[in-house]
């Protein structure tokens, strides 16, 4: 049995569900632009799928959403690897129901080839508050790099990516703008924001202070002051880097190495976009 399509007419769900009451054993193969991916079904039951660097349900709920791209199923191709393991019925609803947030989200990310920016903010802005995942979304907002570029970088699905950066986008943190080559090889000129790095700065500080303890306390508070006021003076990602480096030293002379490299790993997460730019 072969059966193939295009997206656009029909959605990815609703193609399963035609395939699946069959009881069919095969594999779908999905196309959009230059991505790839494929769905097996063994007597109808999904039981791998994978795009990119996303395997089993994960897989299965991105190409879910696709508008657009092409299929095609044939029938008797298998895999021996089993990473799905809910049931059609229960796929397809979650499925369903992120087709429906996403064309939500969709109303301020059109486009998944946009690129993420942090605009300019007003001086006094000084705190924000974001989750630990929201936290590890904005170290890799560079201003060169697409939403699903940063999807692929951190092994995220593009949804969940785009879930985040939808609430950042309605708070005003986060602009979304057209890929464009610049006269700094690709980085958008604005960085990010002071507002960011200070909430960073923040960030790191409370890290800093749960190692280090009540000894230490006075040592951390400097360190942050420090950091503080050259951010204000635009020193950006600099300043953030130097205070890590200063309280992980501060961190070896009171409590040990062992220690610092805790703080190191802790903090790790919330730099990984910036390692980029040593």
């Amino acid at each position: 049995m072969a059966l193939q399509g295009s997206l656009s007419e029909l959605s990815l769900p609703d193609v399963i569900q035609l395939v699946s009451v069959s009881g069919k054993t095969g594999s779908f193969a999905i196309s959009r632009d230059d991505e790839r991916g494929r769905i097996y079904l063994k007597k109808g039951q999904i039981v791998d799928a994978s795009v990119g660097t996303l395997r089993g349900e994960h897989a299965v709920y991105e190409m879910a959403i696709w508008s657009r791209g092409d299929f095609e199923f044939v029938s008797g191709e298998e895999t021996e690897q089993v990473t799905v393991h809910k049931s059609n019925a229960n796929l397809m609803m979650e499925a369903a129901r992120r087709l429906d947030e996403w064309r939500v989200l969709s109303r301020k990310i059109p486009s998944l080839d946009l690129v993420p920016f942090f605009p300019g903010t007003e001086r006094g802005q000084d705190q924000v508050t974001l989750s630990p995942h929201e936290w590890i979304l904005v170290t890799k907002v560079d201003g060169s790099i697409s939403i699903d570029d940063i999807a692929a970088e951190l092994r995220w699905s593009a949804f969940d990516v785009s879930k985040l950066l939808f609430g950042m986008i309605t708070s005003g943190l986060v602009e979304l703008r057209k890929p464009s080559k610049t006269s700094n090889g690709g980085q958008f000129e604005g960085g990010p924001s002071s507002v960011t790095l200070l909430g960073l700065a923040e960030r790191i500080r409370v890290v800093a202070l749960k190692v280090i303890g009540a000894s230490g306390e006075k040592t951390v508070e400097k360190q942050y002051v420090g950091a503080r006021t050259r951010i204000e003076k635009g020193e950006g990602l600099v300043a953030i880097r130097e205070l890590v480096v200063q309280n992980s030293k501060a961190i070896a002379l009171l409590k040990g190495s062992d220690m610092a490299a805790m703080f190191d790993e802790q903090v790790r997460p919330l730099l990984g976009g910036l390692e980029r730019g040593r």
